[in-house]
């Protein structure tokens, strides 16, 4: 496939427009190729020099990642930007971005993904950001406890950063918003959730959670934000002919 097939699929798959006057993300093509065919993709979190080195190594001719390189704001290409950007461009590596619609997409999207995983059902959309939600809740069939939902979360048995088990004993609701949304949490204890679900959460929330009553499980920004990257690969690699690899760079955090 050429890359301007790749871009009219996913840009058909994400609704990127949608998202377009709220997303600090340069989403879509952030760098070309040189207009050959393609036959692998390579699917990241984050496009740091790692990831596109071991892309290139492994013979993918687009890598797609949540994390791109480009936001709202110009960046001078020099330092660690230069060295990146001259390494998708030595590789004749395309790089495509795609922020808020990988954490708000229905199907492939990181936090429908969670909520899945999660078993959760009657979902709906929760955690408004720059006037959109991004996020979902929703109802377990049968209560579960937190240790249950860490191993529906992890199945590979990763753990979570942090926990803060203040809420029920038996929970019945969840709300999720993958990546930093710490302050989603206070949305989560308006609308009366058993437990929130995030990747990363600061000190600043723990005195409300435990007199609110509200569990948190801080599941790590870049474990929570694998989910919709694998989801899309997976997508991609059924529905066209392009092989698909995903580069796990962790940062542990």
């Amino acid at each position: 496939m050429r890359l301007p097939e790749i871009d009219k699929w996913l840009d058909s798959v994400l609704d990127l427009e949608r998202y377009s006057g709220s997303d600090p993300s340069r989403n879509g093509i952030q760098v070309e190729n040189d207009g050959s065919d393609i036959s692998r993709a390579a699917f990241a979190v984050d496009a740091s020099l790692e990831t596109i080195l071991r892309a290139s190594e492994a013979g993918a001719g687009v890598l797609i990642v949540h994390h791109g390189l480009f936001w709202r704001d110009p960046v001078v290409v020099t330092g660690a930007h230069y060295r990146r950007i001259k390494a998708l461009l030595d590789a004749n590596l395309a790089l495509y971005a795609a922020h808020l619609p990988l954490d708000a997409h229905p199907e492939v999207g990181n936090n429908a993904g969670i909520a899945a995983r999660l078993g959760l059902i009657d979902l709906e959309s929760f955690g408004e950001w720059r006037g959109v939600r991004i996020g979902y809740k929703g109802v377990f069939a049968s209560p579960v406890s937190i240790d249950e939902a860490v191993r529906r979360l992890f199945p590979d048995g990763s753990k979570p950063l942090s926990i803060l088990p203040f809420g029920p004993r038996e929970i019945h609701s969840a709300a999720v918003v993958s990546g930093g949304a710490t302050d989603e949490v206070h949305q989560a204890i308006a609308e009366g959730c058993d437990l929130f679900i995030t990747g990363d959460v600061s000190h600043e929330i723990y005195h409300a959670c435990l007199e609110q009553g509200i569990s948190v499980i801080s599941g790590g920004h870049y474990q929570t934000e694998t989910v919709g990257v694998k989801l899309l690969a997976e997508r991609l690699g059924r529905e066209t002919s392009l092989d698909t690899v995903f580069i796990d760079v962790p940062t542990g955090l």
